[in-house]
């Protein structure tokens, strides 16, 4: 199973998790779709999970999530699951714990712990603002006409989960192997996995499944962008048999490095002015970037000493781990470890009575509240860039009133239009610059050419160009033959078909060999013996006395067994026609062919025909047919 990622976005259709209950409800009222006809009154038995703002209608009700689809495989089948990042890995606590999975889970170490924090942060947030009821009337069947847009068009939400708890976090990663970039590991003997550097973010890979003979990869959450993470590795992926392709950018008009810029241009003219700027953000990934680019600019433009402040439930430990996996990190950035200085800019904070200074700016990190000495006008990086959880939906109430903060989205996960649905209408100053340095499609064809692969398979939306801009050919896979496309529910078969097995000889056996050499540098022999399979590993082994008994093997009066002669090769036929004449055969006629030769023997009436793979003769009298046939053996090889 390549990736196990939770598809966070339907919380869009859920009214946020207040962090003052009541805020929110002056604004929102009962969905107005409620009347007295007979086709509402269906809906009255919903009519308390919905409510209404500005004509957008949300669930009311605990959050709930869409989780990965496992009833269409049977997953106690699965031997194996490949994680490739913090963000693939979301969904596998509801496949370790309420499924009948055993498999093995591979990831690398940075991958678990930021995974862990992205679970947890999330967990804190929903248990921390919890919501007692589960809306669960408006998704029967009798309602589906009625159900209001775009709820009506919602995906699957019949198999839409609550969130899991603490207890499955920590049994789920229980479970997980740590492994390293390009450390080989051995699933079950029948294949070999190895991990690369992705480049996307700290610990992501790239999985490279591979038998003796056969190549596949995957690549998923690329980027060769230089940013803080490892770069990418591109040798070990190259001259595949298959390269399976995702996970590209979710924003192909947006380049990242436009987007930085324009964001650390709105928070410092935000700044400027006297207002404050909300930046809701994960608790990891692209937030360390715009960390240290934000700090840079606001040295440039003279304001150094404003606030900046990070504000989650797993803020600490997301700074400490960035800090901590050096060897998981850009060149430069493991240099700096070795001088040794911090490679991040935030490191260099400094604790002084009891809150974080260096001499640039204040950067406060706090768990879940802020202290006494919070100031303003300030940047804020807080956690749920959904704006339905977290203390996000504390600060876009408290500051959305006044029209000199900005809120500055840069995580493409969600349509910020949506994120701000329930808070309208709303003041602030409003700045979309979502930052994703996953592939580019001009990157992924560079990057495809690069690899050379057989067969390439990617997603089918990537060979049309995205709706948002119909007419960009160039934003589409381009690669010749066609790709393989697939969509959901649809099965694809993998050009890959094992064709050799790699066996190995026991050295008892071994050494009873006699290899006769047939050309310079290869030689060859017969063997007989038993062929072991275990651990999907092949071994030829020596015959048994009760297996040499009933295979009839003949032997000599002293035991050993008597061994037989094997003939191959083709006939030199200049040595065939010299025989022939010193067995006084004349008038010989030799007549070459685009598949062989043809020897006709007038004397004797007959005809010799010899291809690459066959000999025919055709001669009336069977005593010069069997002469022909003995000088011709002669002409061949043994073994």
């Amino acid at each position: 199973m390549l990736d196990c990622g939770l598809d966070i976005s339907q919380i869009a259709h859920f009214l946020p998790l207040l962090t003052i209950p009541g805020s929110l409800l002056t604004r929102v009222s009962q969905w107005s779709g409620v009347g007295g006809d007979k086709r509402t009154k269906l809906s009255e038995k919903m009519v308390n999970e919905f409510r209404e703002c500005m004509g957008r209608v949300f669930i009311d009700g605990t959050p709930e999530f869409s989780v990965p689809e496992f009833g269409v495989v049977d997953v106690s089948q699965i031997d194996a699951v490949l994680i490739s990042n913090f963000n693939t890995m979301l969904a596998l606590p509801y496949l370790t714990q309420y499924t009948n999975f055993h498999g093995k889970i591979y990831a690398t170490e940075p991958t678990i712990q930021i995974g862990r924090m992205y679970m947890e942060e999330m967990v804190k947030y929903i248990e921390r603002n919890p919501k007692l009821k589960v809306a669960s009337a408006w998704k029967e069947e009798e309602f589906a006409n009625i159900v209001p847009p775009p709820l009506r068009s919602a995906v699957e939400p019949r198999g839409w989960r609550k969130f899991y708890t603490q207890h499955d976090i920590d049994a789920c990663l229980s479970k997980i192997q740590a492994v390293g970039f390009n450390e080989k590991l051995d699933v079950f003997g029948a294949l070999q996995v190895q991990s690369v550097s992705s480049g996307c973010c700290i610990g992501s890979s790239n999985w490279i499944i591979q038998s003796a003979f056969e190549k596949i990869c995957y690549v998923s959450g690329t980027s060769t962008l230089t940013t803080h993470p490892k770069p990418m590795e591109q040798a070990p992926l190259k001259n595949s048999d298959v390269l399976i392709l995702t996970c590209l950018t979710q924003t192909p008009l947006a380049l990242p490095d436009p987007m930085i810029g324009e964001f650390c241009v709105n928070a410092a003219v935000t700044v400027k002015h006297g207002g404050s700027v909300l930046v809701p953000c994960y608790p990891s990934g692209v937030t360390y970037d715009l960390f240290e680019c934000l700090s840079g600019h606001l040295d440039q433009c003279g304001l150094s000493n404003t606030p900046m402040y990070f504000v989650s439930p797993v803020s600490d430990g997301s700074l400490a781990y960035s800090n901590i996996y050096a060897e998981w990190l850009s060149t430069g950035k493991q240099s700096k470890v070795y001088l040794p200085e911090c490679p991040f800019p935030h490191a260099e904070v400094i604790l002084v009575s009891g809150s974080h200074y260096n001499h640039h700016q204040i950067l406060c990190m706090f768990s879940t509240e802020l202290g006494s000495d919070f100031q303003m006008p300030c940047i804020l990086f807080t956690g749920h860039p959904s704006l339905r959880m977290g203390d996000a939906v504390h600060f876009i109430e408290a500051w959305g009133k006044n029209a000199a903060n900005t809120v500055i989205f840069t995580e493409p996960d969600f349509p910020y239009l949506e994120a701000l649905g329930p808070f309208q209408p709303l003041m602030m100053r409003v700045c979309y610059c979502p930052v994703d340095t996953s592939l580019s499609f001009a990157q992924a064809n560079k990057l495809i050419r690069d690899l050379r692969p057989l067969h390439l398979v990617v997603s089918e939306t990537y060979t049309t160009p995205p709706p948002q801009a119909p007419l960009r050919s160039d934003l589409t896979i381009d690669w010749e033959p066609s790709p393989l496309t697939y969509k959901k529910y649809e099965v694809v078969n993998l050009p890959v078909k094992r064709q050799w097995e790699t066996v190995l000889i026991d050295p008892l056996l071994a050494a009873e060999l006699e290899p006769v050499e047939v050309k310079p540098g290869a030689a060859i022999c017969m063997l007989t013996a038993t062929l072991v399979s275990r651990d999907n590993k092949y071994t030829l082994k020596p015959l048994s006395m009760e297996a040499q008994s009933e295979t009839g093997l003949v032997r000599r009066a002293d035991g050993t067994a008597l061994k037989k002669t094997y003939l191959f090769g083709s006939p030199n036929i200049q040595n065939f026609v010299d025989m022939l004449t010193q067995q006084g055969i004349s008038s010989i006629k030799v007549e070459e062919t685009e598949t062989g030769s043809i020897i006709h023997l007038p004397n004797d009436d007959t005809l010799i025909q010899v291809d690459g793979r066959s000999t025919h003769i055709i001669c009336d009298d069977e005593s010069i047919r069997v002469r022909l046939r003995d000088t011709l053996l002669k002409c061949l090889k043994q073994l």
